[in-house]
């Protein structure tokens, strides 16, 4: 469900050593306790909401309404979460850290013996939840942070996040719910503010759309450019079904003619390569934001199926906030919190093994 709305404004400067430190050992520590009493897939839920994941960033004390509240705490969990104690691995992260996502998820899956396919379909996961939220969800958000979670059973879930002027988006995904990467894929988008207009290829409404982008693919893209042409002597509000307000956005005579040559060369190859449907389209390396327009905006014109054009996107303290809101961090109380949780898990991690030695005694009389 796409619920929710979260103001996050980008703030400059550094997360302090001392805050992270703390930060880190408490994150793992959540995450501990969520996975022993509840499992990894409840764990993978509550990251794909983002009002869970919002509340999470607060508890560990962090800005409560910032862009950083998302890179940060997923810092902290990167390095706060042992792969090997939990099974359960975040891999990537902002900037260059998030090219390193391939590689960290073939390295976390095979140490969790998964199969060199699977591994492989975690890899797409990837790139797939990443290009859907730069090509098919053109809402002016740029990607800069992309976080990959991953399980020892082969489920995932995906934070990232964009950024647009002074301010930033965060998107959500959960394996478990996702029956295709392009229609309604998201757990949750989490942003600061509905915008007037959105091309959403991935919105139910856009299943025409994404058909008739899947027809013209196959044709000859000098015929595309030659309908381009044509849209140019009319009216985008009628052929395309914008909303009033989208005109300030999509102009009469803009948007469908910029069919460049690069654009056109893309073209060319998707037609060669004849994807079976839309996600195989849009997975090809080389179809971005402009293939994607292009193409949904020609369908309009050709198949009478406009896309939709409506924006899909819908907090709690513990130790206090870094900007001190409500109040500033107490680090001695931090410290006590920590301390309580982490006898808590070496008291769960006792009764445990209690039980087991107490069904193998079961078993050995049950035997004799």
């Amino acid at each position: 469900m796409r619920t929710g709305t979260a103001e996050l404004p980008l703030h400059g400067g550094r997360c302090p050593p001392w805050l992270f430190g703390r930060m880190r050992r408490l994150g793992g520590a959540v995450v501990r306790v969520i996975v022993q009493e509840f499992g990894r897939k409840e764990l993978l839920r509550r990251m794909g909401d983002p009002f869970f994941f919002q509340s999470l960033g607060c508890a560990l004390g962090y800005d409560w309404h910032s862009s950083g509240l998302s890179t940060v705490t997923l810092g902290a969990l990167k390095e706060g979460v042992d792969p090997e104690e939990v099974g359960l691995a975040f891999c990537g992260g902002k900037g260059r850290a998030s090219r390193r996502t391939p590689e960290e998820i073939r390295k976390w899956g095979e140490l969790f013996s998964l199969s060199s396919a699977r591994i492989g379909e975690l890899q797409h996961a990837s790139r797939m939840a990443a290009k859907v939220d730069t090509a098919c969800v053109q809402d002016g958000y740029q990607l800069y942070h992309h976080s990959f979670i991953l399980t020892e059973d082969g489920d995932w879930a995906v934070v990232q996040q964009g950024m647009r002027e002074r301010w930033a988006r965060r998107y959500h995904w959960v394996s478990e719910g996702v029956g295709s990467f392009v229609e309604e894929p998201h757990s949750g988008i989490a942003g600061e503010r509905r915008e007037e207009a959105v091309l959403d290829m991935t919105a139910r409404e856009s299943e025409g759309a994404r058909r008739g982008s899947v027809e013209l693919a196959k044709q000859d893209p000098q015929d595309l450019m030659f309908l381009s042409r044509e849209v140019e002597q009319a009216s985008l509000d009628e052929y395309l079904g914008l909303p009033p307000r989208a005109r300030l956005v999509m102009p009469r005579g803009h948007g469908i003619s910029r069919l460049t040559r690069e654009t056109l060369s893309v073209l060319k190859k998707v037609r060669e390569v004849d994807p079976r449907d839309y996600e195989e389209l849009v997975a090809l390396r080389g179809v971005g934001p402009k293939t994607v327009r292009a193409l949904a905006l020609l369908s309009a014109l050709v198949y009478g199926k406009p896309p939709s054009w409506k924006d899909p996107v819908r907090y709690s303290f513990t130790v206090g906030g870094k900007d001190g809101v409500p109040y500033p961090v107490d680090r001695k109380h931090y410290d006590e919190v920590l301390e309580f949780l982490q006898l808590s898990l070496e008291e769960a991690k006792a009764d445990r093994e209690e039980k087991l030695k107490a069904l193998r005694r079961l078993a050995r009389l049950a035997g004799g």
